[in-house]
């Protein structure tokens, strides 16, 4: 809850995939209450109030996967709309002067596509959440040491990462008023 708090004030791209993280997480863990507890909240080094905070949360975070069909896999409704959110930020970004800098970048990635689309199988997603996805995926990949796999994905991950990162900081600009994405 405190982290997806502060990360969600510094950077949405980070926020989702973190978020992605815990729904993982709680699943490994049954969405048991005591082993949410013993492995999530106790060791967060928290007051007694937060670590009740945080297991409210990650309990809550927990019926919404099941209350949303998710329990065994998928991402929460909030993360996914968000993602959307982005997808049509990434349009407007496009189109605009002060979005030149993230063109040059998605027009690095935009040959890649087609390809991350079939070693993903995600054929029928946007562009943004093919490119989550992909970030999210060589991260477990990683924490599994399936160095095969994530290997296979690094070239094209070096091209997204700069491109989220462009759309994540542009998100966090103009959500805090430092820029308007529309002609005045």
């Amino acid at each position: 809850m405190f982290v997806a708090q502060q990360k969600r004030k510094e950077n949405i791209a980070e926020y989702i995939l973190y978020l992605w993280q815990l729904e993982d997480l709680l699943r490994a863990l049954q969405f048991s209450p005591d082993a949410v507890w013993s492995h999530l909240v106790e060791p967060s080094g928290r007051t007694d109030l937060e670590k009740q905070q945080l297991l409210m949360w990650y309990t809550e975070l927990g019926s919404l996967l099941k209350g949303e069909g998710k329990a065994e896999g998928g991402h929460l409704d909030h993360t996914m709309h968000l993602i959307s959110d982005l997808q049509g930020f990434h349009y407007r970004l496009l189109e605009i002067p002060e979005g030149a800098q993230y063109k040059e970048a998605f027009e690095a990635l935009k040959e890649e596509l087609p390809r991350l689309r079939i070693v993903l199988a995600k054929d029928g997603v946007s562009d943004m959440e093919l490119c989550f996805r992909a970030l999210y995926g060589v991260m477990l990949y990683r924490m599994k040491g399936d160095t095969e796999r994530s290997e296979a994905l690094a070239e094209v991950v070096g091209l997204i990462s700069p491109v989220i990162a462009l759309l994540a900081d542009a998100y966090g600009k103009a959500e805090r008023g430092e820029i308007s994405l529309f002609q005045e």
